[in-house]
């Protein structure tokens, strides 16, 4: 099947995302009984852990056939500790389905998903689920929809009996009203339908359905189906539009090979297994590709179903497959060429550190090894060890996600862990403009001179790195090498927190024809950067979460207190029909037990959500230095032997 669609189903925690899923696998055919989340029965939540908790931590990957075409279908976690799960499936979609609930509404959650989406220029169909719950209001969502998200909605079912287990749904006919919101909608991007209508010409209903196909697949207008998943309701006439509506527009012209690795897994009898999606080309079984950190041969392409697959021997353009026999691969390498599909946008911060605890029953190396696992599979966690003090230490989103961390390790690895008190993910940034500069040409044989300039930059700007030194003075070889060392020599500053917000220029050095080994500038980029970050300075950062809130009115007293007194900055609460809701910017380590606290004084009634909002200026005094990892180049002596035995090694 050359038209394949792939398909991700993305919604806010407890939408019903994966009662969807079950009932799609049904529909088509692949199942013949709909798991339950409630039972632990469900095909994609086939972890021990998701099973027993009814919630998904992992995006799980399933396949379907229907009406002849192949539909992909990426069930992605709805919690936000598991958002990193949801963004590395982003760039392989041709479509996301974007589940509300029609008794909750849009949640802090969904407003997350929406913009990645939009910002990943992913298509999207809206399916505004659990109509059945009592004293929900369909058009209500959709005017949120409207006001949140975007005017060029269209409703494409009729709703009745909402609110009770008599709802139902149908398909609205291409006629009348219908047929003239959809001419209103498509004639602002369809300037033929546009100019038909204008000169009251008849437009058919094949033209009608062709130009609606045309604006959804061009990002124009999200159709909005609505349903109950538990109840079949909604399923058919969703699944029966992507079918025919939707076409895989992330396939690329040509045969060049280009994909991306976008998942890991790791099997006792496979090794790893990489989920790849290809734009264009075709791999085979014995296939040898190149990858950034070496070249693997394919031993076997598997057609994924859940935690089953079949082998398939060959995946082509447009498909999603598992692919083994990459032993080098991780999240995100680009096979064959790399292309402007690939849209990175970032769902999930680690903004906590951990350290992993176990007993004396279980050796470090067995600890490290499954969590350098883990890692690989979620590159997030960033697992680090700290081989003097023999130390693990992760970072994670929420502390639910150690909870399921514990359990996964328990499951997979057959031992138990715990985890230190979680600190801050503090950041560093230059204080001020200033030179940093190294000269590593003793003992020879070695030359290596670095000047750099550090200038400081606003907040989200992330590293800019440019070069005003000829080939004469530093070959540009050894210039690449500089380039390339600078991101790992800024994870540790002079408070030992990765330095961001800059701009570094290299603006003076030298190589050697004679004397200079292809490793000195690795060893001596560290060495002239630290002296720059000493002379300009640098200031904590510290990360801020968007805190929003609705209670009852008359806690509003109490909540601005809480937010004044944990240094938040607000807008003018919004009070209607006796609640206040409140949005605040607040620092991390002021509010991470402040949605127990607020449960307490409230007595429940309170809701809370929050995300990431940025990193910003940390008061003197109160942010803190974290220890070093590894040698510090602050210790120059220590630092070239310590390099200088490495390079030998290399030789």
């Amino acid at each position: 099947m050359n038209d394949t669609l792939n398909i991700g189903l993305l919604a806010h925690v407890d939408a019903g995302k994966t009662t969807l899923t079950e009932k799609l696998l049904l529909l088509s055919g692949q199942t013949r009984k709909a798991g339950s989340v409630d039972d632990g029965t469900t095909h994609t939540d086939f972890l021990s852990v998701e099973r027993e908790r009814g919630i998904s931590v992992k995006s799980a990957v399933t396949s379907i056939e229907y009406k002849g075409r192949r539909i992909n279908i990426i069930d992605t976690p709805g919690h936000v500790d598991f958002a990193a799960e949801v963004e590395r499936s982003l760039c392989v979609l041709d479509l996301a389905v974007l589940i509300i609930s029609a008794a909750e509404g849009i949640q802090a959650q969904t407003e997350i998903l929406f913009n990645a989406l939009k910002a990943t220029k992913t298509n999207i169909v809206i399916f505004i689920n659990k109509t059945d719950r009592p004293g929900v209001g369909v058009d209500a969502v959709l005017n949120a929809i409207r006001t949140d998200f975007d005017k060029n909605v269209l409703l494409m079912t009729e709703v009745s009996g909402e609110g009770s287990r008599e709802t139902s749904v149908k398909l609205k006919p291409f006629t009348g009203v219908f047929a003239n919101e959809i001419t209103a909608l498509c004639g602002e991007f369809d300037d033929s339908l546009a100019e038909k209508y204008i000169t009251g010409e008849d437009i058919s209903e094949s033209e009608l359905k062709a130009s609606l196909a045309t604006s959804v697949n061009a990002g124009k207008i999200i159709p909005v189906f609505c349903g109950s998943a538990q109840n079949d309701v909604g399923v058919n006439e969703l699944l029966d539009f992507i079918a025919e509506y939707m076409r895989p527009v992330r396939n690329l012209e040509g045969d060049a090979l280009s994909g991306v690795i976008f998942k890991l897994e790791h099997d006792k009898s496979m090794g790893k297994i990489s989920y790849v999606r290809l734009f264009s080309g075709e791999l085979k079984n014995r296939d040898s590709i190149i990858l950034p950190h070496g070249e693997n041969k394919i031993t076997q392409i598997r057609r994924p179903f859940a935690d089953k697959y079949t082998d398939v021997g060959i995946l082509t353009k447009g498909d999603v497959a598992a692919v083994c026999g990459l032993s080098n691969a991780k999240v995100g390498d680009i096979i064959g060429e790399r292309n402007g599909l690939l849209r990175d946008y970032a769902l999930s911060v680690p903004l906590l550190r951990v350290r992993v605890l176990h007993g004396d029953n279980v050796s470090v190396s067995q600890v490290l090894t499954a969590f350098r696992e883990l890692s690989e599979e979620d590159p997030k966690l960033d697992c680090e060890y700290n081989e003097d003090e023999k130390e693990i230490d992760i970072s994670i989103t929420g502390m639910i996600q150690l909870e399921i961390l514990s359990s996964l390790v328990r499951e997979r690895y057959g031992f138990d862990v715990t985890f230190s008190e979680p600190t801050v993910i503090y950041k560093e940034t230059p204080s001020s403009h200033g030179f940093g500069y190294d000269a590593y040409t003793m003992p020879k044989p070695c030359w290596a001179v670095i000047k750099f300039e550090i200038e400081p930059l606003p907040r989200g700007s992330g590293l800019q790195y440019s070069s005003i030194v000829p080939n004469g003075k530093i070959l540009y070889r050894y210039q690449r090498h500089i380039e390339t060392c600078l991101p790992e020599a800024l994870k540790q500053g002079v408070y030992n927190w990765e330095v961001v917000d800059l701009k570094v220029t290299l603006v003076d050095g030298g190589s050697h024809h004679i004397h200079t080994h292809p490793l000195d500038f690795f060893l001596c980029t560290p060495l002239a950067l630290i002296d720059g970050l000493q002379n300009t300075g640098t200031t904590l950062l510290e990360p801020v979460n968007t805190l929003r809130i609705t209670a009852p009115e008359e806690y509003a007293g109490r909540i601005i207190g809480d937010m004044v007194a944990m240094r938040g900055v607000y807008d003018s609460p919004v009070i209607k029909n006796g609640s206040i809701t409140l949005e605040s910017h607040v620092p991390l380590s002021e509010s991470m037990d402040y949605a127990v606290r607020l449960a307490m004084a409230t007595s429940g009634k309170a809701v809370m959500s929050s995300r990431f909002y940025q990193y910003d200026i940390c008061p003197e005094g109160l942010g803190k230095a974290t220890k070093r990892r590894g040698v510090d180049p602050r210790d120059r002596a220590k630092w070239i032997l310590y390099h200088r035995n490495a390079m030998r090694d290399a030789d």
